[in-house]
């Protein structure tokens, strides 16, 4: 079960982008990583990236893997998508060079399906050419059918008004009666806030049936540093010293230093959930064509996903 692997503290999670709808890196993805060693997988909530996703486990051949899919109120980046204003856009090529997604092609189109709204494209145009464009979810939709297919968990990213957030919290859980995931940081309010928004969440849940993700600063991966990590380290040290009837998992810049920081610091995590850094160090092999034929790349791919695995155990 998934609490168990959450009770054993070396749960490692592979967040494949909450808006990336790539159902080829998907699979891919989840092939890989699951042969590496991950337990747990974190995908957008739409049917076809979550079938993606099962595609990519069953070709595993490996058992005891879990789905997750995040959703959120539409004041959340993650459930946006980057757009570009021709008349604005000088071609510079400085947005394609950080996109991690490689969701920007020659004619400077952002491709939606692999754009996951991380917003790095829109930090370096000159121009102010870029901006995110807001996606209108209705749960009471979205979500039954979803659920039908066979979840584990559902993480809910908290942003925006504090009525709408608990608002919506209280929808899933009368919607899903399985394991749940509270992903949050602290950019837009101050620790005593975040908790309290935490500790009033948690009231209606039964203790250790929820998952809080420490979410550092969202989707800053890409580098393998202490520095990246520091902020999500810092994140979980908060809930951990508040002693919560929860799971403390971390996000937002994780690498493979993340859980050594963690020990460093005498922060008892729970799992380690890694999203842009473990696409990126993977995205060399998993965006070749023969990905699934050639035995060489799958290795080289395999050795690289197994050593970020082993590094937060």
């Amino acid at each position: 079960m998934l609490t168990d692997i959450l009770k054993n503290k070396n749960c490692f999670k592979l967040i494949c982008g909450a808006g990336n709808e790539d159902v080829v890196e998907v699979e891919r993805l989840a092939y890989l990583y699951s042969l590496a060693g991950c337990q747990f997988f974190d995908v957008c909530a739409k049917e076809s990236v979550i079938n993606a996703t099962k595609s990519g486990l069953q070709k595993a051949g490996i058992k005891d893997r879990y789905i997750c899919i995040s959703v959120g109120s539409e004041s959340d980046k993650h459930f946006c998508k980057a757009q570009i204003d021709k008349n604005l856009c000088a071609n510079c090529g400085a947005c394609r060079e950080v996109c991690l997604q490689q969701a920007i092609d020659d004619n400077f189109q952002i491709n939606q399906v692999k754009c996951i709204g991380c917003g790095k494209c829109i930090d370096v145009c000159p121009n102010n050419a870029i901006n995110l464009i807001q996606k209108k979810t209705d749960l009471n939709e979205l979500l039954p059918p979803l659920i039908n297919l066979g979840l584990d968990c559902i993480e809910f990213h908290v942003a925006g008004d504090e009525d709408d957030i608990q608002k919506r919290w209280e929808n899933i859980n009368r919607m899903f009666d399985g394991i749940l995931s509270i992903s949050i940081n602290r950019a837009k309010a101050s620790d005593e806030k975040v908790v309290e928004i935490v500790e009033k969440m948690l009231s209606i849940r039964k203790p250790f049936t929820t998952i809080i993700q420490a979410d550092g600063i969202p989707m800053s991966g890409g580098k393998d540093n202490y520095n990246s990590t520091l902020q999500a380290i810092s994140t979980a040290d908060l809930f951990k010293g508040k002693n919560l009837p929860a799971y403390i998992m971390v996000s937002g810049g994780t690498n493979s230093k993340t859980k050594e920081l963690a020990n460093l610091c005498n922060v008892d995590i729970d799992g380690v959930a890694v999203g842009s850094f473990a696409r990126k160090i993977v995205k060399e092999y998993t965006s070749r064509d023969d990905f699934f034929e050639n035995e060489e790349v799958l290795n080289s791919a395999l050795e690289i996903a197994k050593n970020l695995v082993q590094s937060t155990m």
